[in-house]
């Protein structure tokens, strides 16, 4: 009688899960550790007695480590394993700011410009430290907000800008015939720069694939934008959370419309040029 052999895993195929791709950790790389959800930067590997563990940083500073377990990370979505990265054979790339500029190593904030960078509001505020707060310290440029741009021309008048103290403001719906192109007008000059973008609020100058949702709702004249946006993608009836809930997905310029990048580095640059001799 002929003998049998037996796998000796016995578990069924339909639930054996299939390998993940295995993805170097390397520096900077952003994933989800799949048991908790915690999101972050990874800082660096190591070997421990229990094996490799990653360490990660939030967008809040906070770092855990984790065990670089098989399937254990969520990159774009995707489960995957982290693995450790091979060993540099020549010397290291050098590493971007969430704007896509070169980082400075070591670099410490510069005494602040006279000049300024004024924003809407709070949200549009902290949409441009997220993305570009780095190149923003070293080159000493402080952002503030208006709460709106009615008062504008007033705000001018009293920061008296001047060769060495140049203003630039970032406006939202900047568009021919509004109400914000006409006292955008009233108050561009020599030492005034006056940019936008087409989009009703500055949430929209986020991408829906990077926020994940198909788009952009449109939402009735009349209404409240913030809140029917929040309506229509069945969110709760708090427009903050959801700010926040937007603003986390946001981890470097890739995030953001072209319309929105170039307004924000058109004004650094003009903030920071070099006065005229």
């Amino acid at each position: 009688m002929r003998s049998r052999s037996y796998d000796p895993d016995l578990t069924p195929p339909w639930k054996k899960s299939a390998p993940a791709p295995e993805v170097a950790a390397d520096r900077d790389l952003v994933v989800e550790e799949v048991t908790t959800g915690f999101c972050g930067a990874v800082l660096g590997c190591e070997k421990s007695a229990q094996g490799l563990t990653v360490t990660l940083e939030d967008r809040f500073g906070k770092r855990r480590v984790f065990p670089m377990d098989p399937r254990g990370f969520l990159l774009d979505g995707k489960v995957v394993t982290l693995v450790r990265p091979a060993a540099a054979s020549g010397p290291a790339a050098p590493r971007l700011t969430a704007s896509g500029s070169l980082a400075v190593p070591g670099a410490r904030a510069r005494v602040a410009r006279a000049g300024r960078i004024y924003v809407e509001g709070r949200h549009d505020a902290e949409l441009v430290e997220r993305v570009w707060g780095d190149d923003l310290r070293v080159e000493g440029v402080v952002v503030e907000y208006l709460e709106g741009v009615d008062d504008l021309p007033a705000v001018v008048d009293g920061f008296a800008p001047g060769p060495d103290a140049r203003l630039g403001v970032l406006v939202d719906h900047l568009v021919p015939g509004s109400k914000e192109s006409r006292i955008a007008a009233r108050v561009t000059g020599d030492h005034v720069l006056v940019v936008g973008h087409p989009f009703i609020d500055i949430w929209q100058a986020v991408k829906p694939s990077s926020a994940g949702i198909p788009g952009w709702p449109a939402v009735p004249r009349g209404q409240d934008w913030k809140t029917g946006v929040c309506q229509a993608l069945g969110w709760p009836a708090n427009t903050g959370a959801a700010w926040q809930r937007i603003l986390s997905c946001v981890r470097s310029y890739r995030d953001l419309e072209p319309q929105l990048l170039g307004s924000v580095e058109h004004l650094i640059d003009f903030v920071t040029a070099p006065e005229e001799g």
